[in-house]
């Protein structure tokens, strides 16, 4: 209704700051996904038993998801028992701990004991960070400033590259690439220290005058009166909620249901329309179709993860102009194409014919899976996971959503190498381009647009989902 409230990200440095530090929690979970992929190649070298057994392999890569199922599941309870803030500093804790163990790890059991406690870490963060940044920003900006956070994913998996490829002639190659990752944690454990709780969780523990030093940071004092006179109403019916709703009965209300729905199904669908197949898995992709070489494969892979980042730029701006289920669905069609070039660059190859042409057509097939994954796929799982629970649940919603997440990705890359070996490269991307084609029909059925929306409004338009438009009033979605 006031044009002139509205809040530019850019032109408000507290909020941005806000956004930047908690974001380092998508840095790590970024730089873990992308690290292990190039390190692998060298944890071979040195340990036999690795080098010459597929299972041992794919478990160093996805125990770190295992880790991160825990993390996820037990972070939503976290999140809302102790706060956003404390949330992230116990997962710096503890992914600078298993950074530690990995580095030092003096055999693949050890390793895999540090990849589990790095992934308890990054699921505990990849619950908080957007939770946080979403709690914090402007309804206007939201999406942006949320996928800001899967910016710093990609940017980390980028800098992992990058890290790799620096330390391909140091003596412990893969110790220096596994224990830098500690790096990031312990700057944001320092960063978190100085930094406000999220204003939504004071209000909901009823520490209102500290919520409303946080937004006078943020908004004018016009904006300001309207936020804080709308999260007192909210808290307040919130308050009645509570007294009556409890943990276990959050599937009773047919609203968190489709809401979930939508959150949950978004986040397996990212996973297994092979993201992390592509990330964990991309050096090994690139040496499969013909370079042989360590650091050619790790020089191609770094290409990848630079397009990852680019396009998750172009996505920050679109999810908040084009809207999170246009860009998901532009995303996805793109990346049905993409697999569909890689299937058919490895059946060729396979046959024998101009090896050399399918082997440069996969590292094209690649590059554009990631150019039309990145901007779509990539953020809007996570943007829409952040805004479509209610306020209360928005923790444990939030956790279980990322659980799914997480399930999904060990699923995917616990798999990928052994299902390639049994029916072949090609026909493995043909049954993640079938997957996508899956996800296409679900963005289009389940997922509604939630562009530019307030909290409240999210919760009135999943009522009108759940029960039908009230005739007398004008439906959110016309509007």
């Amino acid at each position: 209704m006031y044009p002139e409230r509205k809040v530019s990200a850019f032109r408000n440095p507290y909020v941005m700051g806000l956004t930047a530090v908690a974001s380092i929690g998508g840095l790590l979970f970024g730089y873990d996904t992308g690290v292990i992929s190039g390190a692998l190649l060298y944890i071979k070298d040195d340990f036999p038993a690795v080098k010459h057994s597929h299972f041992l392999q794919e478990t160093i890569v996805s125990m770190a998801g295992a880790g991160a199922i825990v993390g996820a599941a037990v972070g939503g309870w976290i999140n809302d028992a102790f706060g956003r803030k404390k949330a992230t500093i116990i997962a710096d804790v503890i992914f600078t701990l298993g950074a530690i163990v990995m580095a030092a790890a003096p055999d693949p059991y050890v390793l895999i004991l540090g990849r589990v406690l790095v992934g308890l870490g990054v699921g505990i963060a990849s619950v908080t960070a957007p939770v946080y940044i979403a709690e914090l920003s402007p309804s206007e900006i939201r999406g942006a400033l949320v996928s800001t956070n899967v910016l710093m994913i990609t940017g980390g998996q980028f800098l992992s590259y990058l890290t790799n490829l620096a330390f391909t002639q140091v003596p412990g190659t893969w110790r220096w690439m596994l224990g830098a990752s500690g790096v990031p944690a312990v700057v944001q454990f320092f960063l978190m220290l100085l930094l406000p709780e999220s204003p939504r969780w004071l209000f909901m523990k009823n520490r209102n005058e500290e919520a409303v030093a946080v937004l006078a940071n943020i908004y004018d004092i016009a904006r300001l009166e309207d936020e804080v006179a709308l999260l007192t109403t909210q808290s307040e019916n919130d308050c009645h909620k509570r007294k009556d709703i409890r943990y276990r009965d959050v599937f009773k209300s047919k609203e968190i249901r489709l809401a979930f729905l939508a959150g949950g199904g978004l986040q397996a669908f990212q996973q297994f329309t092979g993201i992390n197949t592509v990330m964990y898995y991309s050096p090994t992709i690139v040496q499969m179709a013909g370079f042989h070489s360590n650091e050619l494969a790790i020089l191609l892979s770094l290409i990848v993860a630079g397009l990852n980042a680019t396009g998750t730029v172009l996505g920050i701006y679109l999810i908040d102009h084009a809207g999170r289920r246009k860009l998901a669905l532009f995303s996805l069609g793109g990346v049905i194409a993409s697999l569909i070039i890689l299937a058919l660059s490895f059946f060729n190859q396979s046959s024998g014919s101009g090896s050399g042409l399918y082997g440069w057509l996969a590292v094209l097939g690649l590059a554009l899976y990631i150019a039309f994954f990145s901007p779509g796929m990539g953020p809007v799982p996570w943007t829409v996971n952040s805004e479509v629970y209610p306020e209360e649940y928005r923790g444990i919603c939030g956790g279980m959503s990322a659980t799914v997440n997480w399930v999904s990705n060990l699923i995917v890359a616990q798999s990928f190498l052994s299902v390639a070996d049994a029916v072949g490269t090609g026909p493995t991307f043909l049954i993640i381009a079938f997957i996508a084609v899956l996800a296409f029909v679900f963005v289009l059925v389940y997922v509604p647009e939630t562009k530019g929306l307030t909290f409240d409004e999210v919760e009135l338009l999943w009522k009108e989902r759940a029960w039908g438009i009230n005739p007398d009033a004008q439906s959110l979605l016309e509007n």
